[in-house]
């Protein structure tokens, strides 16, 4: 490890201490976790022992209790930052309610006194549902794990990334455990228990956190505040479940099986007390259908998923918190086949570990220090078939590695109506890429095409200067007819031309530096934010930006209106997979360059972003929030996918704009009902020339302005849930989602010219009388004159598409889920009970596609009707 960034490390997490230690300590909680503490007294001042202490947010339905011990005193730990409703019970004494807000990791402290019975105490409980709203001005989604258990959503080992697209408005669905927030490809960062993590969490490229391991998440959609940073357009703060305070031992044991021979089971369990906590969970899984496939019927599509997550806290005395987060999963699954692909045997294997301990220091009731170092690495290996010439159109194979380690430390501290935070993000990224390739069919890449536009399957020609004497026209992109030109730079590699496999070998170091002070301003019913975060990059290129942050919002108490705007500079950084390689192919990549002529490195991008918005609460019990952005970003990033594999280059465009609207309606839990509407329209433009990638697939896009396939014009997820008295329950949901651009099969003609029977198939392609089936295709001939249609596809007609107004697109399509179980299967009064459920995912077993043929992400279509019944034991 560099002697330099170690040098940096050591100096900038002493100078954080020293900051903070001229002061006094206190107890508190780990990572962006808060706790309230305090004591009970009576109207003489004597302590009231086992007074029930409740805190509950009656929006994302967290809730957590205790009982004062022998002193009087309690203590509430790992709570989500949120407000509270606070309620304190004992017998013989009256009620007392109050309004508390948990904003950062420093303890609340309170002091209460009950009054005798018959008297009751209130204190700043707010009317008109203010005690819903959230006085902040960056848009965010809090979600508990109550919602998260019961969401009937489908998808193995990414229960996480089915979590942010079923609760966040801004979000559009894509295959595999992608989703696109706010018009960006996964430009989101995941804080879990004080650890950022920004590299991707899809199962392609690392096992994401288990959701059996998560208590609460807040889904930040807003501008980010000065601590975040790296790819910020979703931030998700995570709290994990702790055994810590719990004071007892807990757990579960649940086991599930369901379509595609589904088997899988999970096993937690947790204890502790004030001073030592631990929790373990284990889950595992099999299944026919581990992946998106690219054909409705899924075949070679196996998998299995296995995690484990720890969870360590020790809390010595009142000043110190020592914590230690453990994780190790494995991925593996086959690639699956479309009906091009029968003979394919390709697969892969993830393996992901993670150690992150943490430290915390309250010096006093008003200063915190917290330090969180880290390491983690993600080894992904792809593997090609035994037979090389079974794949098609080419043949890849693949391993890498992406090891980082850093530190992330703050000191917060409250001055009258400042709450001020300052600190560092210092991290190092190693990466070690290799990567072969060739191609295995002698049309994929061919110099020529006969008189229908159709590519020459014949491995003699590799010059298009070969085609006139022999009849032919050149596939060259000054042809009309050249839908997918010839491409110079992929001829080496071509095994039925006498090419070898493209080997390729590298490693490299990214430096990361980012130092950030930001202030919470109380003023009134007003909330400034304001914040500068200063980010030095070291990589492949090296580049340094300044970002400041500023936000405001207001809270007009009479009419239980929260009003707000914001403005982020931000600093963009490219992905890390396969980043080396993509670096080396220059701007269009191998496609348009000889490897190695034209190397142009992705360099780190900036950003600004604007937000404005509102939330309103609808007397107590609905809230509605709503939030417009634009965002304006100079070198944009996205993955080129290669082929039809789970292979992707991180690519660069010059600049993109992006601006739409997100919003969310939720009501509280009224005697066991909740609901929420979420709803988002994005607009993502974006503009060439694009720099790295591989190969591209499909039609290329033309030069100049386009929609991507982030851009959807409308999605919405409804969420019903009922439970009666804490057993039976049952949650349904509607998600509907406009279509996102299909970039490959840009209109009609395309269709016709580059698809193969299967894939016109598989779209249900079809001209007047004529669809097209696995044996004989659509072309231009069958269809002259006529109106081409999909199935599955808008399809512009021949002349019709325009790149920016009117792109291809997916369909619409409704999906409806259900699920139904109960948490107390016999009723019991005891604490240790039986569970039981069943999930239905895709009800109406609707047909239809993520994406298709496209360059971002290839082609899946929506999982079949699936089913999943679980039957557990909670102790």
């Amino acid at each position: 490890m560099s002697s330099k960034f170690l040098s940096v490390i050591s100096r900038s997490v002493a100078g954080l201490f020293l900051a903070g230690s001229f002061q006094i300590g206190y107890s508190q909680s780990l990572g962006n976790a808060g706790t309230l503490e305090g004591g009970v007294a009576d109207p003489s001042g004597a302590a009231i022992p086992g007074a029930a202490v409740t805190i509950r947010n009656a929006v994302s339905g967290y809730s957590q209790g205790v009982s004062t011990d022998s002193t009087g005193s309690f203590r509430l730990n790992n709570i989500p930052p949120n407000p509270y409703h606070l309620v304190i019970t004992a017998p013989g004494f009256a009620e007392f309610t109050q309004d508390v807000e948990i904003r950062n990791a420093i303890p609340v402290h309170l002091k209460v006194t009950l009054a005798l019975a018959g008297a009751q105490t209130t204190v700043n409980v707010e009317a008109a549902g203010a005690d819903i709203l959230e006085n902040d001005p960056s848009a965010h989604v809090d979600v508990d794990r109550s919602l998260i258990l019961k969401l009937p959503a489908v998808d193995p080992a990414a229960g996480l990334s089915q979590t942010i697209v079923y609760s966040t408005g801004g979000v559009a669905a894509d295959a595999n455990g992608f989703f696109h927030p706010l018009g960006d490809h996964a430009q989101v960062s995941f804080m879990i228990d004080g650890q950022p993590i920004s590299d991707q969490q899809s199962k392609l490229f690392s096992t994401q956190l288990p959701i059996s391991a998560i208590q609460s998440m807040e889904a930040t959609t807003g501008t980010p505040s000065a601590e975040f940073g790296d790819k910020s357009s979703l931030v998700a703060q995570i709290t994990t479940r702790s055994g810590l305070g719990q004071g007892r031992v807990f757990g579960n044991l649940d086991a599930t099986y369901g379509s595609f021979g589904t088997a899988g089971g999970s096993a937690g369990v947790g204890f502790g007390n004030a001073k030592v906590g631990n929790f373990l969970v284990a889950d595992g899984l099999r299944t026919g259908r581990f992946l998106d496939t690219p054909e409705f019927t899924a075949f070679h599509d196996k998998g299995t998923n296995e995690t484990i997550f720890d969870r360590f806290d020790y809390q010595p005395g009142a000043h110190d918190v020592f914590h230690l987060n453990l994780f190790a999963a494995r991925n593996w699954f086959q690639i699956p086949n479309d009906y091009d692909q029968l003979a394919q045997d390709q697969h892969e294997r993830v393996l992901t570990w993670n150690i992150a301990p943490g430290y915390q220091h309250t010096f006093s009731a008003r200063t915190l220090l917290t330090i969180n170092p880290w390491i983690r690495k993600d080894q992904v290996n792809y593997y090609a078939s035994r037979d090389l010439f079974a794949d098609t159109p080419a043949t890849q194979g693949q391993g890498r590695h992406l090891l980082n380690w850093g530190v992330k430390a703050d000191v917060s501290t409250i001055a009258g109506r400042n709450s001020l935070k300052f600190g560092i993000d210092l991290k190092q990224t190693r990466l070690l890429e290799n990567f072969a390739f060739g191609i295995t069919d002698p049309g994929f890449n061919s110099p020529c095409l006969d008189s229908t536009g159709s590519a020459v399957p014949d491995p003699i020609l590799a010059n298009p200067l070969q085609c006139a004497s022999s009849g032919l026209q050149p596939n060259t992109a000054d042809n009309p007819a050249a839908t997918v030109p010839f491409a110079p730079g992929l001829l080496p590699f071509d095994l039925t031309r006498g090419g070898s496999l493209f080997a390729f070998h590298a490693i490299g170091n990214i430096n990361q530096y980012a130092f950030y002070a930001q202030d919470d301003i109380t003023a009134g019913n007003f909330l400034f934010k304001a914040g500068l975060r200063v980010e030095r990059y070291d990589g492949l290129t090296a580049k340094t930006s300044p970002e400041p942050r500023l936000g405001i919002s207001y809270n007009i108490k009479r009419t239980g209106t929260v009003l707000r705007a914001a403005y982020a500079r931000t600093f963009e950084t490219p992905f890390n997979e396969n980043l080396l390689l993509s670096s080396a192919t220059g701007v269009g990549g191998l496609a348009q360059n000889i490897f190695g002529a034209n190397s142009v490195p992705i360099d780190p991008g900036f950003r600004n972003q604007f937000n404005a918005g509102l939330q309103q609460a609808a007397g107590r019990w609905l809230l509605i929030d709503v939030d417009y952005f634009w965002k304006y970003t100079h070198n944009a990033y996205d993955f080129s996918t290669l082929l039809n594999t789970t292979i992707t280059f991180p690519i660069a465009w010059h600049n993109s704009k992006l601006d739409g609207v997100t919003g969310r309606v939720s009501t509280i839990n009224l005697r066991g009902f909740q609901a929420y509407w979420t709803f988002g329209h994005t607009r993502a433009r974006y503009f060439p020339p694009e720099t790295g990638g591989l190969v591209p697939q499909g039609a290329p896009l033309v030069n100049g302005v386009f929609r991507i396939d982030h851009d959807q014009v409308f999605q919405s997820t409804s969420v019903f849930r009922y439970q009666h008295q804490n057993r039976e329950w049952v949650a349904f949901t509607w998600r509907y989602d406009s279509g996102l651009v299909v970039s490959g099969v840009p209109d009609s003609e395309a269709a016709l010219t580059i698809l193969s029977p299967a894939q016109q198939t598989s779209i249900g392609l079809s001209c007047g009388s004529l669809v097209a089936t696995f044996s004989s295709g659509l072309g231009t001939d069958d269809c002259a004159g006529k109106q081409v249609v999909s199935k599955f596809l808008t399809l512009p007609q021949a002349g019709a598409e325009d790149d920016d107004h009117n792109p291809d697109r997916v369909r619409p399509r409704h999906v409806f889920n259900i699920g139904f179980g109960t948490d107390n299967l016999f009723h019991s009064e005891k604490r240790e009970r039986f569970t039981a459920s069943v999930e239905i995912a895709n009800l109406t077993n609707k047909v239809a596609l993520y994406n298709f043929l496209s360059t971002f992400s290839g082609t899946h279509f929506l999982q079949p009707r699936t089913f999943v019944a679980r039957v557990g034991f909670v102790f």
